[in-house]
């Protein structure tokens, strides 16, 4: 194990190439999280709020049961058309998805090119990552950043949420990779976990008293803060300018387009993440290139 710890360390093309790798079998992994987790905290809030009611709808709890995965690790995966249990030669990650072209082996009915999307942005941002910060602890970090990112901008597009199983575990990951100082200093993100929750925080809660209308979610605070907590409190006002500035011109872009009316609401957590990828890479060139553009007269 010590000598191919070494190899990765002193073979650059070989740590990059088996980090690509294993974010490409992640990314599979996290489709299995996208689809499944937020099926699965439904079927606890029901599940509660009938034990809560005291009277709990027994069909509803063996439906769950029966229809709903149980954890993120079984049952197999299968297609949602005809049932068929996704074999280990069908789940490679992307050469199953050209070598089937797109459908199910079994029904033919077609397989979403969400998939192989997001087993390849995992690969290609892992393998970026190992590039960018070399071999060593923040390269680890910075993958597995990447990788509860890319897995909270889908279930957000999806459902408008962003689950606290992987939020909250995400902060506390970020402090503890500080510890060593891996991306900033201890100070820096333990105040930016807090700077990160009380500015959308603060933001929710004036544009709820001055229009009564709620303008963002919660778990928005928590990446937020998890992003501070990763990448320290200097690095929030580009992350919140760049989702921002991200957020509102996709916004109208589906505006104009019709596919969204004004009052549909647009889940912020993608552009959090994406403003939150672009400060972990290029945070430090972006605002001194700021700073310098302020200092010149």
């Amino acid at each position: 194990m010590t000598a191919f710890v070494q190899l990765l360390h002193d073979s650059a093309p070989l740590f990059i190439s088996l980090s690509g790798l294993i974010g490409l079998l992640v990314g599979s992994f996290l489709n299995v999280v996208i689809h499944r987790l937020p099926k699965m905290m439904e079927r606890d809030w029901r599940m509660q709020c009938a034990e809560l009611n005291e009277q709990p709808d027994q069909g509803a709890v063996l439906e769950n049961r029966k229809v709903l995965p149980c954890n993120l690790l079984s049952p197999r995966s299968a297609c949602p058309h005809c049932g068929h249990q996704i074999s280990a030669l069908e789940n490679i990650p992307l050469l199953s998805y050209l070598a089937l072209r797109g459908k199910c082996g079994k029904c033919g009915a077609a397989i979403s090119i969400r998939y192989p999307i997001v087993e390849a942005v995992s690969g290609i941002l892992s393998a970026y990552a190992a590039w960018h910060f070399g071999f060593g602890l923040a390269a680890g970090g910075a993958i597995l950043l990447i990788w509860a990112l890319i897995a909270l901008t889908f279930i957000d597009f999806d459902t408008q949420l962003l689950p606290d199983d992987i939020t909250l575990p995400l902060l506390w990951l970020g402090i503890i990779f500080n510890l060593f100082n891996t991306f900033t200093s201890i100070n820096s993100a333990v105040v930016g976990a807090v700077a990160g929750y009380l500015a959308l925080w603060s933001v929710y809660w004036l544009f709820k008293l001055a229009t009564g209308k709620e303008g963002m979610g919660y778990g928005d605070f928590k990446l937020l803060a998890a992003i501070g907590a990763w990448l320290g409190w200097f690095m929030l006002p580009l992350v919140i300018m760049l989702s921002s500035v991200v957020g509102a011109i996709v916004g109208i872009i589906l505006i104009i387009a019709a596919r969204h009316g004004r009052n549909i609401p647009i889940p912020f957590g993608p552009y959090l993440a994406g403003g939150g990828l672009i400060a972990l890479f290029w945070g430090q060139q972006l605002t001194q290139s700021y700073l310098h553009l302020l200092a010149t007269p």
